[in-house]
């Protein structure tokens, strides 16, 4: 089963949602000027559906998300833009921000 890595954290007034496909956890994407880490720290160990990301996506007010599923996922359910996606040796990577 393809899963997800997902962390949501409280900071300074925030609801701050970290999600990675699996898959990527550990992984140090490079190309370019670009570097992302995709570290368990950040993006957790709680493993989710993409329903459970879906519906977290509805409670945070930023979010960081890389991986084809995860990011797609929130493309399909209009949280993010295609044209804001990023790519990194291939990998899809957007952040959102809401505005409250």
């Amino acid at each position: 089963m393809n899963t997800i890595n997902m962390k949501i954290l409280n900071i300074n007034g925030e609801v701050l949602l970290a999600a990675a496909d699996s898959e990527l956890i550990n992984r140090n994407l490079r190309e370019g000027k670009l570097h992302l880490e995709v570290k368990q720290d950040f993006y957790g160990e709680m493993k989710v559906s993409e329903e459970t990301l879906i519906s977290s996506l509805g409670i945070c007010t930023i979010a960081n998300l890389v991986g084809e599923r995860v990011v797609n996922a929130a493309i399909e359910a209009n949280y993010i833009d295609r044209e804001n996606v990023i790519k990194i040796e291939g990998v899809p990577h957007a952040q959102l921000a809401k505005i409250v």
